[in-house]
């Protein structure tokens, strides 16, 4: 487009977007200002909006923002009934270290607020400030409104006359009556006070994890009242909390619930971005989760969900997002970051106009920066003292850990947290991959954190669809990963196992799609992986085959049965308990509908009931037994005269495997796990012991028999799990003398303990 074309296009985007009064500026007739009220100098810390009484007892609230390279910052304020009437606008004229603050009287909690910042235009050096653009605080406590992302939000032009779209030229429209404005939230009173909370505590290796989705998880269930359900309030109801009881899960993962926005092209097409990995407030509940109110009612609801969901035992650990934002690339909306400070707060390529994107979203917070890696810690350190949270899963967590480019695991994120007084003592979980180049990470994080193990993951997944070359990798991950593990002090707990997550298929489509079905996401199936390792068990889909349904509630026993009893940190995602389906699309971040939302009726059908029950079970019996989530790695060695080791592993012959086995296709294989001498101390200081097991695992399509092995491993052997049987229950009472082989039906798992 010629300049001159810029210019018409730019001078036509100068009108007002609202009804305030014009004034004539060189020429040019411009919206006139909102009126402006005078501030007190106030303090630059803490950053944010925070309610207090200032001089002479004079209520009132601080704000201060870290807009560094800023030429002024106007705080402005909302007091009239629409999204964007009634500014006022207060000049913050207080910098120290290039933080603005100003104290306002008279601004009580409930009051909205944004900023905009003045400073040069000059994308071509990352300069992006537009101070028509209203911004969202970084601290802001509570959001009100939503992102509907029409033109007049983006820092630059978008909407040319002829479709093009060119990120150089600012636009000068107001963005005020668009965009969420932060919200004043009273840090006192009884909310704040967490006298009468009990965090659970519990231990990493006694820990059993469910991740789930405020909205989805509750917006179906039909013992939480119709106006709670989808919210926070819904999930502290006693009917969700009896689930999870009932389950015996010990915490909680909650996808997204920072503040997010949607992507411009979900709205394009009529959708909305359901998992939330868009974040644009890092302090405040999504408000759309909230039944209460969104003026910073959601602030004392989150907590009260979260004290119930203690009061239960159940701790919360946080799905969180510091690795991008939802503002994208040099393309995408000028929200909050990109206003303030884009060269500061983003990672830039050699070509400063561009976005360096190791998240595939477009940009990269750069964490290296103080103010950033400042941002993001006083963010975690809130959501633990003030909210109650007990833990984060880090979304992407490689790119927080690199350093100029490459993924450094001495990186200031990863230095920080580790002498954090506060962060170092909560659960910490790292998706250890970003997809930058290098960004693959399992097993580097150091101690302190736990990591999502993709490896095991894939090898059960690969052992029950029967294409696993050998048993090597199948025996590492089913012993607590030790490969990745045993060093530097981590343990078996650093492996949080899956089978499933919210990314890809559910465990029922797992075993009944082998292709992705994703047309509902409008992006031509494009969209999510197509590396699934999937078995459809014959028939891809849904089916009325009675003996393909029967296999494939067999898979689903076989999947759950073998996560709950491997060493580590077991996860399950919500529904999975009772078959719950998404129609075999393995990408449903986009699906705010029946698609992704817990089914609940399943709970009640006979064909899936047992399902639940079979979990319930499993984890009760890992509850009850400290072999089967030990805190050290197994040794392998004889600790006694008779010869007897922690772990031990079979042929179907009931003999040790030797090298060779291990290296030779095998559809069989048994894991012996001694609870003679468990390493470690009770709370009493006493050693810790427990019965023995014998897990047996035959991923072959016929019977096989299994020689049961004798002395010193056991003189009988007792039926506890027999996934072969419809009933899931096995046959209480059924013993085996050491030594006799054990009819194993084809794919299916037995669990006996040795006496």
């Amino acid at each position: 487009m010629s300049s001159a074309a810029e210019q018409e296009a730019v001078a036509g985007n100068r009108a007002a977007d609202d009804a305030r009064p014009s004034v004539v500026v060189n020429g040019a007739r411009r919206a006139a200002p909102p009126p402006t009220v005078p501030a007190w100098p106030g303090t630059p810390v803490p950053l944010g909006a925070r309610f207090r009484t200032g001089p002479d007892q004079v209520a009132g609230t601080n704000f201060a923002l870290w807009a560094g390279g800023a030429e002024a910052v106007e705080l402005c304020l909302f007091d009239g009934p629409g999204p964007g009437s009634g500014e006022r606008r207060v000049r913050l004229t207080e910098l120290t270290h290039e933080i603005w603050h100003g104290f306002v009287p008279g601004v009580l909690p409930g009051q909205r607020y944004g900023f905009r910042v003045h400073g040069r235009w000059d994308p071509w050096t990352g300069a992006r400030w537009n101070p028509a653009k209203l911004l969202l605080d970084p601290y802001a406590r509570a959001v009100d409104g939503d992102f509907g992302l029409p033109p007049q939000v983006y820092g630059h032009v978008r909407d040319w006359p002829e479709q093009r779209v060119a990120d150089t030229v600012r636009d000068e429209r107001d963005s005020a009556p668009y965009v969420p404005k932060g919200v004043v939230v009273d840090d006192g009173g009884p909310d704040d006070e967490w006298t009468y909370d009990r965090r659970p505590k519990t231990p990493w290796a006694d820990s059993v994890i469910y991740e789930l989705h405020v909205r989805g998880f509750t917006k179906l269930h039909p013992g939480i009242p119709e106006e709670l359900r989808g919210t926070y309030a819904g999930l502290a109801h006693p009917a969700a909390i009896e689930h999870l009881t009932r389950l015996g899960v010990t915490a909680v993962e909650l996808l997204p619930v920072h503040q997010f926005a949607h992507e411009s092209h979900l709205l394009d097409r009529g959708l909305r971005n359901y998992w939330g990995y868009n974040s644009i407030g890092y302090f405040a509940p999504h408000a759309a989760y909230a039944a209460s109110g969104t003026t910073g009612e959601q602030v004392g609801e989150f907590r009260r969900m979260v004290r119930a969901l203690h009061a239960a035992g159940i701790e919360v650990i946080l799905d969180v997002v510091y690795n991008h934002t939802a503002e994208a690339g040099e393309l995408g909306p000028t929200l909050s970051l990109k206003g303030i400070d884009n060269r500061g707060y983003y990672r830039l390529q050699a070509d400063a106009r561009r976005y360096a994107d190791y998240t595939g979203c477009g940009n990269t917070l750069h964490v290296v920066q103080p103010h950033v890696l400042r941002l993001i810690t006083d963010s975690l350190r809130y959501w633990v003292t003030e909210m109650g949270v007990d833990g984060f899963r880090f979304d992407l967590a490689a790119a927080l850990a690199r350093s100029m480019h490459d993924v450094d695991m001495l990186s200031p994120f990863l230095a920080v947290i580790a002498q954090d007084p506060v962060l170092r003592r909560v659960k910490l979980i790292a998706e250890p991959w970003d997809v930058g180049s290098g960004g693959y990470q399992v097993g580097a994080f150091p101690p302190l954190w736990t990591e999502w193990n993709d490896r095991y993951r894939n090898a059960v997944r690969d052992f029950w669809r029967h294409a696993l070359p050998d048993v090597r990798e199948m025996g590492y991950r089913l012993s607590g990963s030790s490969d990745l593990y045993a060093w530097g002090g981590r343990r078996p707990y650093a492996s949080v196992n899956f089978v499933t997550a919210h990314d890809g298929f559910t465990l029922r489509d797992l075993v009944s799609y082998e292709r992705k079905h994703n047309e509902a996401n409008g992006e031509g199936n494009r969209d999510g992986t197509d590396d699934n390792r999937s078995w459809n068990c014959g028939t891809e889909g849904e089916t009325q085959d009675a003996d393909v349904r029967a296999l494939r509630r067999r898979q689903l026993r076989n999947l759950l049965t073998t996560l709950l009893l491997s060493t580590g940190v077991p996860m399950l995602v919500a529904g999975d308990e009772m078959g719950r389906t998404q129609r075999g699309g393995n990408n449903a971040y986009c699906q705010d509908n029946e698609i992704s939302w817990v089914d609940w009726s399943l709970l009640e059908d006979p064909e899936w009931r047992p399902l639940f029950e079979l979990a319930s079970r499993l984890i009760a019996l890992r509850h009850r037994h400290p072999v089967l989530r030990r805190r050290a790695f197994f040794s392998g060695r004889a600790h006694s005269a008779d010869g007897l080791r922690d772990l031990a592993w079979f042929t179907a012959r009931g003999t040790e495997m030797t090298e060779r086995d291990w290296y030779a296709p095998a559809a069989t294989l048994g894991m012996y796990l001694s609870g003679r001498d468990i390493p470690g101390r009770d709370e009493r200081g006493e050693a810790i012991s427990d019965d023995s097991f014998l897990a047996v695992l035959h991923a072959g399509e016929t019977p096989a028999d299994f020689v049961l092995p004798g002395p010193p491993w056991a003189e009988r052997y007792d039926l506890l799990v027999d996934t072969g049987r419809e009933d899931q229950t096995g046959a209480p009472g059924t013993a085996y003398p050491a030594g006799a082989p054990v009819r194993v039906e084809g794919r299916t798992v037995l669990l006996l303990r040795a006496g």
